[in-house]
Formats: C-alpha cells, structure tokens, sequence
C-alpha cells in the first residue's frame, strides 16, 4: 500500500512538473535597429542585419511564430523584465552582471572590442597620450565599464546609439571610439564617412568586462525556452544556416576565431 501511494506521488509530481513547462509556440524578440550591420532599420522602416536573420532562422527552425519589438539599447534588459517580449536577439554579450538580471542561451557569435582615431591623430594609449582626451561610447554598454575600469583619466561621453557616438566623432567633439570590431568596421570605417578614421591599439578581449561572446538574453524563469533557443543554436550551426548568414555580411568567422 505504502509503495503504490508513493508511486502514485511521484508520478503526480512528474505529471505536474510536465504541465507547468510552458509549450512556446509564439515568440516576441527584442531588438535594437541602430547597430550596423547587426541591426537596422532601412528608410521604409524594414528591420534587416545579422541579429535579424538569426532571430529569423531560429523561429523557422523550431517552428515558433515570432514578432521582432525594437527597443531602445539602455531599456533593454527591463523591457524584457517587464514582458515587453521574450528574448533579447541584440547583440548582448553575456557577462556575469547581465546573468545576475536575465539568463543567457550559448553564444551565437563572439568579436573583440577595438579603438578607433582620426588618421593622423597623436593619440596614444598611454596616461601621458590620453590625457585631456575623450571617448565617444553607446551608453550601458560592456565597452562604457571597460573603459571606466581600465581607462579612468579618459573623459566619457555617452550616447544612445552608436550611430550618434560616429557623429561626433566626424564632427570632432570626441577624440576616440571604443566599441565592438564589427560595428565599428563595417558601421563606420568601411562607410563613406569613416574614411579618415582608422583602428588602433590592441584587440580587447577580457571577460571580465566582455564576457563570453553574444548570446540570447531570456527571464531567468523561462529555463526551458534557454534550452529550445540554445537546440536551434545548434541547428542552423550544424545544417549551414548559420554560416549562410554569416556569409551574407562577414567574409571572416566571428562565432570565435581570431579576426
């Protein structure tokens, strides 16, 4: 009697743990829109870039109805926290501050931070060289802690999107930028309007202030969409979707090679 009461538990406790796991079938992603060539919105409003596409690979992939919800970088993690939608597909690198907010699936890519000059520039990265100078960075971002970390006698100014920090760059009222490698290249050095700027100094890469790579950022409570994500990770990793997309805006590997 004892033994099939215990089975009978058991087996409700099973059933429930079964039933509370939610079935995701539709899905609601973040996305920014402002950070070339990972996110943009074209004149007529059409979102496009390489967060874009893999957003769209997984929800084909695992066969989920999906809608994208631009959202402004700094509003991110609480618009997710808030419900505004389900997962962040923005580029966000997965550090230990962010997991102590949202949970993390596995990287989806992984790039270094660099510093850009005007050609010409004496700006050096040294106390002496950097003294009286100032960085143009997009606020709340891994690269805005790793410059207050590492480089305090830089003046800070902060900005909304990248696309306002390559403004004042070009209208000279910042010395530097600090950002990712890709944004940076293909955003601006690579653009009409970056062609007098140029990278310098080393590749920054510590996860302390970078963490691991790029990953999709979920409520901490929505473990089981962490998992479905992560599977279709794996999937347009291994059926070539991935490297497709990756094709269509990098000629470089960036899930974690050397650049």
């Amino acid at each position: 009697m004892k033994f099939k009461f215990v089975g009978l538990f058991v087996g409700l406790m099973l059933f429930g743990s079964v039933a509370s796991a939610k079935k995701w079938s539709k899905l609601r992603i973040g996305v920014e829109g402002a950070y070339p060539p990972f996110s943009q919105v074209s004149p007529s409003g059409e979102l496009s870039g390489f967060d874009i596409d893999i957003a769209k690979a997984l929800c084909a992939e695992l066969k989920l109805k999906c809608s994208l919800v631009p959202q402004d970088w700094d509003g991110m993690i609480p618009a997710l926290q808030a419900r505004k939608f389900d997962a962040i597909i923005a580029s966000m690198s997965i550090t230990e501050d962010r997991k102590k907010k949202v949970a993390f699936t596995n990287k989806y890519y992984r790039t270094p931070a660099r510093f850009v000059r005007k050609i010409g520039s004496k700006v050096v990265l040294t106390k002496v060289g950097l003294k009286g100078k100032s960085v143009g960075i997009q606020r709340g971002t891994i690269h805005e802690k790793f410059i207050r970390g590492e480089f305090p006698d830089l003046q800070i100014k902060t900005y909304a999107t990248q696309d306002e920090a390559y403004l004042d760059m070009r209208a000279g009222r910042v010395d530097l930028l600090i950002a990712d490698y890709i944004a940076l290249r293909m955003g601006f050095l690579e653009t009409k309007e970056g062609k007098k700027y140029e990278f310098f100094g080393p590749e920054y890469t510590q996860v302390k202030y970078f963490g691991e790579g790029a990953g999709i950022a979920i409520r901490k409570k929505d473990q089981e969409l962490v998992n479905l994500l992560n599977s279709g990770i794996d999937k347009i990793r291994k059926n070539g979707k991935y490297e497709a997309i990756r094709k269509k805006y990098f000629n470089f590997d960036i899930y974690g090679s050397s650049l």
